[in-house]
């Protein structure tokens, strides 16, 4: 065995260990299998209401606070948007502040970051945690002294000249670390790449378009639902060189499977907004990938929404069940949530599509997914005309289609509990207005080419969001608990028998497995991080970030419900297409957000904070 491997190998090894101890929230993903189950049952939905606040900590940055801490031993690690501050604090001592690590960045990212400063958080591997910066620069801290181990550049430009970013969670595997790149509101061609832990060169790198060399795919060996993807299959989708600049970020969550060795992840929309501009399919954007670890080779693929007209990115978190039945026969599977309200169940050794089923009766904008093996449509979105852009031709406004481009749910991920066997999940419940115009491309400059205007979608309750159960076997939704504003946080199961979520308003609730609240408590801002849990000195906690932000809460974090930064926001992206009145322009920004989710501000306010809470002592 060669010193290369045998790092990995231990290193790779100290992470499952780490991870399986529930005492400790070892991953981003709390697990490499994304379920963000918890074997803790000290809290359980008998006492979850005699739940109290034991501590609080200041980030001291007022955006969006997506993702969660880690929790390794007696040490926290706790991270902020930009600045991508990180904090290392010593449970065994009232939090105290070991060490602050607080990267130099240029502030001119800041602008080409298209819906907030947000980092989903930090990764841990071999005694180092792994910061995926806003500026693009992956870094190696020493977990230990918070000093700087090595740092890389991920993307080309680090201070927005190509309005690259990097927004997601790093994943350790084996003796790599896995990172993606944002912006493809940008023009930003989106790839996935590996780094070597020990000194950070890069072990490869898959491009989501572009030719096959790049995108790390075999025409033979490469499928798609059971077929060989054939050679140059991107190129074919696109026209001309609108690859280079097509999107398919890779922004959102990674999962892993040791015994397969395969990676998943989901890539992002095409660019730009405008359909009309990108003919084709706009291959391999919308997509899921599984990927060998070891060498980035694409073992199948499956493209959910080929040529997107709605930003629907496919990003969001592949959670990993083992043997699940589905139509009388079990199954590995991968279960995904997409943008599009589609929750998908397919076989994550072959990619064989299982189930593709609504998760929110809203959705309008496709009748099904087609699951007709012997059709030339297989696994395509059976697409209504009347909620097509593509065929209502730019410069329409195509009214009503559900869900809006952030989707039945956006990045917040959901949680799988193998006691209930069922996913609970925080969705959108959200519709849209989308004008596509004509843009032009220039580097760094936004390439959106799309006019958006959000609203709650229809229903009895009137709200933005629902908190649902989900059957991915069957497809159905077991039950759905509304929610004023959308479910923009990640969701926690337990085996107490408790799920936890947090609100837009900033309620931490907890509810049991048939959607009957136990408890809530409102932090001082809005939550749109992730719920976790750990134990220390024999006791089980549960710990949040609010700070509102995020693309729903845009207009709070980015001023944006400011008439005049409303201007600006138009000004900078819009490429000098008039957008109508005062009110109007207000309620377009933020691709469409702001006037969405104007009612926020009646709620919450900026924060940026940790909240940790546990039973009485």
């Amino acid at each position: 065995m060669t010193c290369a491997s045998a790092y990995g190998v231990s290193a790779n090894d100290d992470l499952q260990k780490l991870a399986a101890d529930s005492k400790n929230w070892a991953m981003p993903t709390g697990d490499y299998a994304n379920t963000r189950y918890s074997k803790l049952n000290q809290i359980t939905k008998d006492n979850v209401k005699d739940l109290q606040v034991k501590w609080m900590f200041s980030t001291g940055v007022l955006r969006g606070h997506e993702g969660g801490p880690l929790v390794i031993g007696d040490v926290m690690y706790v991270h902020a948007p930009f600045p991508n501050t990180v904090y290392a604090l010593d449970l065994n001592n009232d939090g105290r502040i070991l060490w602050k690590y607080e990267p130099k960045q240029d502030p001119n990212v800041i602008p080409i970051m298209c819906c907030d400063t947000v980092n989903r958080g930090v990764a841990y591997g071999d005694g180092m945690l792994f910061l995926n910066q806003a500026d693009t620069m992956l870094t190696a801290i020493d977990a230990k002294t918070g000093k700087m181990v090595w740092s890389v550049k991920n993307g080309d430009d680090i201070v927005g000249g190509k309005g690259e970013s990097g927004t997601s969670a790093p994943m350790v595997v084996k003796d790599k670390v896995i990172v993606g790149i944002s912006g493809a509101e940008f023009g930003v061609r989106g790839h996935l790449t590996a780094y070597n832990i020990k000194d950070g060169s890069r072990a490869w790198r898959a491009y989501s378009t572009g030719p096959d060399a790049d995108m790390l795919v075999d025409p033979q060996k490469t499928t798609d639902l059971g077929k060989p993807i054939g050679a140059d299959s991107s190129l074919k989708s696109w026209e001309g060189e609108q690859w280079k600049t097509g999107g398919g970020t890779t922004w959102g969550w990674l999962s892993y499977d040791p015994k397969l060795n395969l990676v998943y992840y989901g890539t992002g929309n095409p660019s730009t907004w405008n359909p009309t501009q990108r003919p084709g399919d706009n291959k391999y954007a919308m997509t899921i990938f599984a990927r060998d670890a070891d060498t980035g080779m694409a073992k199948w693929l499956y493209q959910m929404t080929p040529h997107d007209e709605w930003d629907y990115d496919g990003v969001n978190e592949m959670i990993l069940v083992d043997g699940m039945e589905v139509n009388g026969k079990k199954h590995d599977v991968l279960v995904h949530f997409d943008r599009n309200g589609f929750g998908y169940t397919l076989d994550r050794d072959n990619g064989a599509l299982l189930v593709a089923k609504k998760f929110d009766p809203a959705v309008n904008w496709a009748t099904q997914i087609n699951m007709d093996p012997k059709s030339d449509k297989y696994g395509r979105p059976e697409v209504v005309d009347k909620y097509s852009p593509q065929h209502n031709g730019e410069d329409v406004n195509t009214t009503g289609i559900c869900p809006a481009a952030l989707g039945t749910k956006d990045q917040q991920p959901a949680t799988y509990s193998p006691k209930d066997k069922l996913f609970f999940v925080p969705t959108n419940h959200v519709c849209m207005d989308y004008e596509p115009y004509r843009v032009s491309y220039t580097a760094g400059q936004p390439y959106v080419g799309a006019t958006v205007s959000m609203y709650p979608g229809p229903g009895e309750h009137g709200g933005m969001g629902n908190f649902i159960a989900w059957d991915a076997a069957k497809g159905e939704i077991v039950w759905s608990k509304p929610e004023q504003f959308s479910v923009w946080s990640g969701a926690l199961s337990t085996a107490g028998d408790v799920i936890f979520y947090g609100t837009l308003e900033g309620y931490l609730k907890a509810v049991d497995k048939n959607g009957k609240e136990l408890y809530k408590f409102k932090t001082p801002s809005g939550i749109i991080g992730n719920v976790t849990t750990y134990e220390h000195k024999g006791k089980q906690y549960i710990a949040v970030y609010s700070g509102v932000g995020g693309w729903a809460g845009i207009g709070l974090a980015g001023g944006l419900l400011s008439p005049e930064n409303a201007k600006a926001w138009h000004g900078a992206v819009d490429q000098g297409r008039a957008q109508g009145t005062e009110k109007e322009a207000v309620n377009t920004a933020g691709l469409g957000a702001v006037g969405g989710y104007a009612g926020l501000a009646d709620y919450t306010a900026l924060g940026g904070q940790l909240t940790v809470f546990g039973l009485p002592d």
